[in-house]
Formats: C-alpha cells, sequence, structure tokens
C-alpha cells in the first residue's frame, strides 16, 4: 500500500500541448521551405538540452527556454520574426489545457495525499490546477526545484513535501524519461500512464504500465498496492 502519490501534470492530468506545436513549427517550416518534422526536431533538441543545462544557479524558467529556443531555430533555419509572439498561444495553453476525463475521478477516490511535479513554470501549473479544481496536497515545479525533471531535485522537494520516503509512494508520469527514469533512479516505483499507446523507449521499464489512470487503479488492486 502506497503511503503517497506523486503526479505529473501536462499530458498525465491534463493535455499537453501537441496541438499548439504543430502550427507554429509549421509556421516556421513554410518560411524556411522544409517539413514542419524538421523544424519540431531541431526545436526540441535545442529546447531539451536547455532544460538538461538549466539548473542550480543556471536554472531558466520554461518559457523563457521555450521562446529563446524557438528563437534560436528560426536563427538556424534563416527565419525571421518574433519567436515570443509565436509561442504566446502555447503560453496562454499551459494556463488552460483541456482536463482529461478520468483525471478528477482518479483524485477524488484516492485514499493518500498527493504531491503533483512539474517542469512547467509554477504560476501556469497553479492556474490550471485551479481551473479544474483539482485536489492536490503539494505542488512542486521545476522553478522551485531550480531543476527539470528527470534530475532528482523536483523529487526530492516532492518528497519532502509529504514528509514520504521514495518506497513509500508511486509516481504517475506519461513521460518514459522525465517521469519513469526521474523518478526510478531514486527508487521509487513508477507508473507510465501511456494514453497515446506508444512504444515503450529502450530503457524505460516502469512498475506499471497504463493507457488509463482507470486501468492503472485496476492494476494497482490486482498487485495488492491500492492507493
Amino acid at each position: 500500500m502506497y503511503r503517497g502519490l506523486l503526479l505529473d501534470v501536462y499530458g498525465t492530468l491534463v493535455h499537453e500541448d501537441d496541438e499548439i506545436l504543430g502550427p507554429i513549427c509549421a509556421h516556421v517550416a513554410q518560411l524556411a521551405g522544409v517539413e514542419p518534422r524538421v523544424v519540431a526536431k531541431e526545436w526540441g533538441r535545442r529546447f531539451h538540452e536547455a532544460c538538461r543545462a538549466a539548473h542550480g544557479d543556471a536554472f531558466r524558467l520554461q518559457g523563457d527556454l521555450n521562446h529563446e529556443t524557438l528563437a534560436e531555430t528560426m536563427q538556424h533555419f534563416d527565419v525571421r520574426g518574433d519567436a515570443e509572439a509565436l509561442c504566446r498561444p502555447q503560453f496562454d495553453f499551459w494556463r488552460r489545457p483541456a482536463l482529461f476525463a478520468d483525471s478528477l475521478p482518479f483524485l477524488q477516490q484516492l485514499g493518500v495525499p498527493v504531491c503533483v511535479v512539474s517542469n512547467i513554470d509554477r504560476a501556469d501549473v497553479l492556474a490550471a490546477l485551479d481551473l479544474h479544481h483539482l485536489p492536490v496536497d503539494a505542488v512542486v515545479t521545476s522553478e522551485d526545484a531550480r531543476a527539470y525533471k528527470p534530475r532528482p531535485e523536483p523529487f526530492e522537494l516532492a518528497l519532502d513535501a509529504l514528509g514520504l520516503r521514495p518506497d513509500e509512494v508511486l509516481h504517475v508520469g506519461d513521460s518514459p524519461s522525465a517521469d519513469v527514469g526521474g523518478a526510478g533512479a531514486l527508487g521509487m516505483d513508477t507508473a507510465w500512464l501511456n494514453r497515446k499507446g506508444r512504444q515503450a523507449p529502450p530503457g524505460c521499464e516502469p512498475t506499471f504500465t497504463a493507457g488509463s489512470f482507470h486501468a492503472l487503479v485496476v492494476q494497482l488492486s490486482l498487485g495488492g498496492q491500492g492507493v
């Protein structure tokens, strides 16, 4: 029986911003004369490298990293434009994401404390949680930890918030690397919430894999690890 639950937010409790990213990449790609997937790959590479480098005294907010790496990507493709303005719909989305239908019922049936752990900036996460009236006991963001998942700092701060040890909690998230890899490295049990039916990448070894919160509850019940 787990004594607490750590939960990712975007892609897990609420929808990801994929539908917003597509038009941004398509706009840049049209100006650059390349396929949108080429722009998405280059932007993604630069963004993830920036997140890996942003910790401790070198920490930067995700919103800043997002439009700065888009600006670098546009420069790479010799495209001019206002990267921050292009990202504004994405920033708006972070504050008003759509809620997955199974998220609130899942949270309402839990009998243990919950701490959400997100890489998105704190004000945006709080706005999203407030919008959907999601009942959680604590909130930890990259901004609080001065580091991004899969680094240990966000998870360690979440454990401190709940006053629990790694072996007493389950972390649930949609990212094989940031969630499963990051939490698993600290000795936590992990659940990969694979809503899109993706193939697990090499090295992704979650304790549980489920396509929905309902399916996860069934697995936990069958395994005697109810929450």
